[in-house]
Protein backbone atom coordinates (compact mmCIF):
# COMPACT_ATOMS: atom_id res chain seq x y z
CA UNK A 1 0.00 0.00 0.00
CA UNK A 2 1.44 3.37 -0.96
CA UNK A 3 1.00 6.27 1.44
CA UNK A 4 0.71 9.96 0.67
CA UNK A 5 2.92 12.49 2.39
CA UNK A 6 2.92 16.25 2.80
CA UNK A 7 0.24 18.19 1.05
CA UNK A 8 -1.82 16.91 2.77
CA UNK A 9 0.90 15.28 4.77
CA UNK A 10 0.70 11.62 5.67
CA UNK A 11 3.81 10.03 7.02
CA UNK A 12 3.87 6.43 8.02
CA UNK A 13 6.90 4.11 9.00
CA UNK A 14 8.36 3.52 12.44
CA UNK A 15 12.04 2.50 12.66
CA UNK A 16 14.01 1.90 15.85
CA UNK A 17 17.63 3.01 15.68
CA UNK A 18 20.69 3.56 17.77
CA UNK A 19 20.76 6.47 20.19
CA UNK A 20 23.18 9.36 20.02
CA UNK A 21 23.34 12.77 18.44
CA UNK A 22 22.24 13.41 14.87
CA UNK A 23 25.05 14.67 12.65
CA UNK A 24 23.26 16.62 9.91
CA UNK A 25 21.29 19.83 9.96
CA UNK A 26 17.97 19.38 8.19
CA UNK A 27 16.79 22.91 8.95
CA UNK A 28 15.47 24.67 5.89
CA UNK A 29 12.79 24.41 3.21
CA UNK A 30 11.99 20.98 1.74
CA UNK A 31 9.71 19.82 -1.06
CA UNK A 32 7.95 16.44 -1.32
CA UNK A 33 7.31 14.53 -4.54
CA UNK A 34 3.75 15.90 -4.62
CA UNK A 35 5.15 19.48 -4.53
CA UNK A 36 4.05 20.24 -0.97
CA UNK A 37 6.69 22.11 1.02
CA UNK A 38 7.66 22.00 4.69
CA UNK A 39 9.95 24.28 6.65
CA UNK A 40 12.09 22.61 9.33
CA UNK A 41 13.44 24.77 12.14
CA UNK A 42 14.28 24.67 15.84
CA UNK A 43 11.15 24.23 17.96
CA UNK A 44 12.48 26.85 20.37
CA UNK A 45 15.71 28.63 21.16
CA UNK A 46 16.24 26.56 24.31
CA UNK A 47 15.74 23.15 22.75
CA UNK A 48 17.66 21.01 20.30
CA UNK A 49 14.33 19.63 19.07
CA UNK A 50 13.26 20.26 15.49
CA UNK A 51 9.76 21.10 14.27
CA UNK A 52 8.29 21.43 10.79
CA UNK A 53 5.36 23.40 9.45
CA UNK A 54 3.54 23.26 6.14
CA UNK A 55 5.06 26.03 3.99
CA UNK A 56 3.01 25.32 0.85
CA UNK A 57 0.31 22.79 0.00
CA UNK A 58 0.72 20.59 -3.07
CA UNK A 59 -1.70 22.78 -5.01
CA UNK A 60 -3.39 26.11 -4.43
CA UNK A 61 -6.81 24.53 -3.86
CA UNK A 62 -8.08 21.34 -2.26
CA UNK A 63 -9.73 19.32 -5.05
CA UNK A 64 -12.39 18.04 -2.61
CA UNK A 65 -13.58 21.53 -1.70
CA UNK A 66 -12.37 23.79 -4.51
CA UNK A 67 -11.04 26.13 -1.81
CA UNK A 68 -7.60 26.65 -0.23
CA UNK A 69 -6.37 23.72 1.86
CA UNK A 70 -7.46 23.64 5.49
CA UNK A 71 -6.71 21.36 8.43
CA UNK A 72 -10.08 19.70 7.75
CA UNK A 73 -9.29 16.40 9.51
CA UNK A 74 -8.11 17.96 12.77
CA UNK A 75 -9.75 16.21 15.76
CA UNK A 76 -10.58 19.66 17.19
CA UNK A 77 -13.61 20.93 15.22
CA UNK A 78 -12.53 24.54 15.94
CA UNK A 79 -9.21 23.98 14.13
CA UNK A 80 -10.65 22.36 10.99
CA UNK A 81 -11.18 25.67 9.20
CA UNK A 82 -7.63 26.96 9.75
CA UNK A 83 -5.27 27.18 6.81
CA UNK A 84 -3.02 24.18 6.32
CA UNK A 85 -0.14 26.62 5.80
CA UNK A 86 1.68 26.98 9.11
CA UNK A 87 0.33 23.76 10.67
CA UNK A 88 2.98 21.80 12.59
CA UNK A 89 3.51 18.39 10.99
CA UNK A 90 6.70 17.38 12.82
CA UNK A 91 7.42 18.29 16.38
CA UNK A 92 9.79 17.46 19.19
CA UNK A 93 12.12 15.68 16.75
CA UNK A 94 15.22 14.98 18.85
CA UNK A 95 18.60 13.61 17.73
CA UNK A 96 18.51 9.80 17.75
CA UNK A 97 21.69 8.71 15.98
CA UNK A 98 23.82 9.99 13.11
CA UNK A 99 21.56 11.83 10.66
CA UNK A 100 18.41 10.73 12.50
CA UNK A 101 15.78 12.52 14.59
CA UNK A 102 12.81 10.89 16.33
CA UNK A 103 9.63 12.56 17.51
CA UNK A 104 6.00 13.08 16.55
CA UNK A 105 4.33 13.37 13.14
CA UNK A 106 0.96 14.97 12.50
CA UNK A 107 -0.91 13.41 9.57
CA UNK A 108 -3.11 16.05 7.96
CA UNK A 109 -4.90 13.31 5.99
CA UNK A 110 -6.49 11.85 9.12
CA UNK A 111 -5.79 14.39 11.89
CA UNK A 112 -3.84 11.90 13.99
CA UNK A 113 -0.34 11.95 15.42
CA UNK A 114 2.19 9.14 15.18
CA UNK A 115 5.72 8.42 16.36
CA UNK A 116 8.13 8.94 13.52
CA UNK A 117 11.57 9.77 12.23
CA UNK A 118 13.41 12.23 10.08
CA UNK A 119 16.43 10.64 8.37
CA UNK A 120 19.15 12.30 6.34
CA UNK A 121 19.61 10.12 3.24
CA UNK A 122 21.93 12.41 1.29
CA UNK A 123 23.23 15.98 1.16
CA UNK A 124 19.98 17.28 -0.37
CA UNK A 125 17.50 14.56 0.66
CA UNK A 126 15.71 13.60 3.86
CA UNK A 127 13.15 10.91 4.53
CA UNK A 128 10.17 11.22 6.87
CA UNK A 129 8.95 7.83 8.12
CA UNK A 130 6.35 6.47 10.49
CA UNK A 131 3.92 3.60 11.19
CA UNK A 132 0.25 3.48 12.04
CA UNK A 133 -1.72 0.32 12.85
CA UNK A 134 0.85 -1.85 11.11
CA UNK A 135 0.86 0.14 7.86
CA UNK A 136 4.28 1.60 7.30
CA UNK A 137 5.79 3.92 4.74
CA UNK A 138 7.63 7.12 4.20
CA UNK A 139 8.42 9.87 1.77
CA UNK A 140 11.59 11.50 0.57
CA UNK A 141 11.90 15.28 0.47
CA UNK A 142 14.42 17.37 -1.44
CA UNK A 143 16.05 20.53 -0.08
CA UNK A 144 14.79 23.73 -1.68
CA UNK A 145 17.08 25.91 0.48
Amino acid sequence: MRTKAFGPLAVILFIVGAGGPASADPKGLWVAEDHAQVRIADCSRRSQALCATVAAARSSVDPETGRPWTDKHNPDPKARGRSLIGVYVLYNMLPDGPGKWSGTLYNTDDGRTYPGHLLETGPRTIRIEGCAIGICGGRNLTRVR
